[in-house]
């Protein structure tokens, strides 16, 4: 995929690049930068940025700093090495898996997933860990959870792989199908397999739907982007409830057999 930046909205941009699996299938990956009210900016998530990047972020910034790098995603590493190369003087947090698999770098003692760190910038962003499924699975193929962030003043959600956004054909809108927003279909998979674990995740669902529901713009991964200029369907917060209402088979499921 070609990389770009895009001017989501107000204060956020979201950084567009390749990742190919197998070194063939290029299914894109993606950082966003945000810009504080106090002027200064944050990273979420890490991307090898070429020197065309560079340049724009660089613009973008111009005499203001990068804080800090938050690495969301504890299966996202590929990028994190070169992103603290490219800002050396920013603040570095990542998830456990990041510390363990990178001890030479120089993490801050606070990790993405502590609710220390996302007290420490309440006031613009919240952040949200699914319940009920692993958040480092020890099957390094599951990549469900992450920790999903929402910049409230530009309504943007920025998630890597929790929540998909599929863009279909539009040729396939003629036989009923359109684009959708859905869960990692993984799901199965990263529950926990435990009493409760399907109503807890449930019940996260519907926390998000209804706290996130006012998003206008939502940043993916692997897949795309929903932003509010082409949007054309449902609000997001909708489409995030009908999501959740597709996982009901996979919930029921798990809870007949654990409760």
């Amino acid at each position: 995929m070609a990389e770009q930046i895009i001017h989501v909205a107000e204060n956020f941009w979201n950084i567009r690049g390749s990742f190919r699996i197998g070194g063939v299938v290029d299914i894109g990956t993606q950082a966003s930068l945000v810009q504080l009210s106090s002027g200064s900016f944050l990273l979420l998530d890490s991307y090898s940025i070429s020197e065309p990047l560079r340049k724009e972020i660089d613009a973008i910034v111009g005499d203001g700093e990068i804080e800090a790098i938050l690495n969301l995603h504890p299966f996202h590493t590929v990028h994190v090495q070169r992103m603290h190369e490219l800002f050396p003087d920013a603040r570095l947090h990542g998830t456990q898996r990041h510390l363990d698999l990178f001890p030479e770098l120089p993490w801050e003692e606070v990790r993405s997933e502590d609710q220390e760190l996302h007290d420490w910038y309440a006031d613009e962003l919240d952040f949200t860990i699914p319940r009920g499924v692993d958040f480092i699975s020890a099957n390094e193929n599951i990549h469900f959870a992450s920790v999903l962030a929402y910049h409230r003043a530009s309504g943007t959600i920025h998630v890597d792989d929790t929540l998909m956004y599929i863009r279909l054909p539009r040729l396939l809108s003629l036989v009923g199908l359109s684009d959708r927003v859905s869960f990692h279909p993984t799901l199965a998979m990263a529950l926990e397999k435990r009493k409760g674990a399907a109503a807890e995740f449930r019940e996260w669902t519907k926390e998000l739907s209804d706290a996130w529901g006012e998003a206008e713009n939502l940043c993916a991964a692997h897949s795309g982007n929903l932003l509010a200029e082409s949007n054309r369907g449902a609000s997001i917060g909708e489409r995030i409830r009908k999501a959740a209402d597709r996982c009901e088979l996979i919930l029921g499921k798990h809870q007949r057999r654990y409760g």
